[in-house]
């Protein structure tokens, strides 16, 4: 099998994705030289190869031994186990994939899905099979959650409900799954003295201060009254009927309930605040891979649009300004956190890119010029269409006008920094979104519609 990429970003294969044949699925490495091992996980200082890839057959698995690692202080990386709440998503998938390529750590995956995984399970000759074990359960309601974190060195809980879609039209559901749900996840941490990585949002900063300063005020074009410290930024919501904010005041309270936790009762935490991490594999594609009246993220519902050759719909005009994240770079960050405890305890680390800033209209007319490269289609004499907030999301929608994070604790304690353009990233996204649906959508598409 051979896999065209079109730059050393688009290195995925076309996994997981139910349009594929089970050989495409499954990352055995038992692959042809067309396609070596490092196309998929670029190799670094944590592997060494036994024997010259062009000496091997890859019709057995390959065979890799792991170098000492050291830790950014110079001390040996001792393998450890990672019990990993929401293993099977978006975020958690490419963390999988990233701590079987190069460490030698264990991975205790929890999810109530595996598809996105299925590639790092399944078959049991896989190099790393006996370092990920996945247990199906949802956290709501499981005996077996406590179990699984006493068995971990280190907890990190990504589940959540983080639609924007979600948080009027299922206020309730948002702040269960993002505070309620992830409580007994604290305190069994607490209680049995485990590690935490705990996954937040960029959200929970709600609005700027710029933006309650008049349109025409000189200094909404300063940095201080828009850029997002971590040990600064007031944490800013609309009233409590726009229930849209329900989602970013869980995740603050829950926030709140761990570091109290940490001073309190001496709990090792870190805590992550994404801003909008991109990449494959995110979120889903309406009516193929997920429900037919879902409405997903900004790149996902673009995708969407682009797949289907529709306007791509901009929320209020698409003045809301973002900065976008490759999930490559963001996975580089959060192995630094797992990597350097003594380094990342007790911070709260935004993991953006400040240099990929645009607004939601500049973004969708960079999505149709790379989707007409990559897809080979014209775009459309109406590329775009306006609509508002209220009719795309309903009643009690509310936005922020900027989320641009400060970098300087992540890079002094870290020392990271995010790599990739946003014309870069999309390159890639935009390759594996057309790659794996395009046909699956035409098919779709296609079928009579049902009386």
């Amino acid at each position: 099998m051979s896999i065209e990429t079109d730059s050393s970003l688009t290195t995925y294969p076309p996994f997981p994705s139910p349009f594929y044949p089970s050989s495409a699925l499954s990352l055995s490495l038992s692959l042809s030289l067309s396609l070596p091992f490092a196309s998929y996980f670029p190799v670094t200082s944590g592997l060494r190869w036994q024997t010259p890839p062009s000496k091997r057959s890859l019709k057995k698995p390959v065979s890799f031994e792991m170098a000492t690692r050291m830790d950014l202080d110079g001390k040996p990386i001792k393998p450890i186990t990672i019990c990993m709440i929401g293993a099977g998503g978006f975020i958690g998938s490419h963390l999988c994939e990233k701590l079987m390529a190069e460490t030698p750590h264990k991975v205790l995956a929890l999810d109530v899905y595996n598809d996105k995984i299925k590639h790092l399970l399944e078959p049991d000759s896989l190099p790393w099979a006996d370092r990920i074990q996945f247990h199906r359960l949802n956290i709501k309601h499981d005996s077996r959650l406590e179990g699984l974190i006493k068995m971990a060195d280190l907890t990190i809980n990504l589940a959540a409900i983080c639609t924007p879609a979600d948080y009027n039209t299922r206020p309730l559901d948002t702040i269960y799954s993002n505070f309620i749900d992830a409580l007994p996840v604290v305190k069994y941490c607490s209680e049995n003295n485990k590690r935490l990585i705990h996954f937040s949002t960029c959200e929970v900063y709600g609005k700027t201060i710029g933006s309650f300063l008049p349109k025409d005020s000189p200094l909404r074009q300063d940095p201080a009254y828009y850029v997002l410290k971590e040990d600064e930024s007031p944490c800013i919501f609309g009233s409590i009927e726009k229930q849209r904010w329900s989602y970013a005041c869980a995740k603050q309270l829950i926030e709140r309930l761990i570091y109290a936790e940490g001073a309190e009762n001496g709990l090792e935490f870190t805590i992550v605040r994404p801003f909008n991490w991109i990449g494959p594999r995110m979120d889903f594609i309406p009516g193929i891979d997920g429900p037919s009246e879902g409405v997903p993220r900004v790149l996902a519902c673009f995708s969407n649009n682009l797949l289907r050759r529709e306007p791509l719909k901009l929320v209020d005009g698409g003045q809301s300004q973002r900065t976008f994240v490759y999930i490559k770079d963001a996975i580089e960050a959060v192995l630094l956190m797992i990597e350097n405890p003594d380094r990342a305890n007790g911070h709260i680390f935004n993991v953006g890119n400040p240099n990929n800033e645009v607004t939601v209209r500049q973004l969708a007319e960079m999505m149709t010029e790379v989707y007409t490269k990559v897809s080979g289609e014209p775009s459309l004499e109406v590329p775009t269409i306006d609509i508002s907030s209220k009719e795309f999301y309903g009643e009690g929608y509310d936005d922020s006008d900027k989320r641009i994070p400060d970098m300087t604790i992540i890079n002094r304690q870290l020392g990271w920094n995010p790599k990739t353009s946003l014309w870069d990233l999309l390159e890639s996204t935009l390759t594996y979104q057309h790659r794996t649906y395009a046909e699956a959508i035409k098919k779709s598409m296609a079928k009579p519609t049902a009386s």
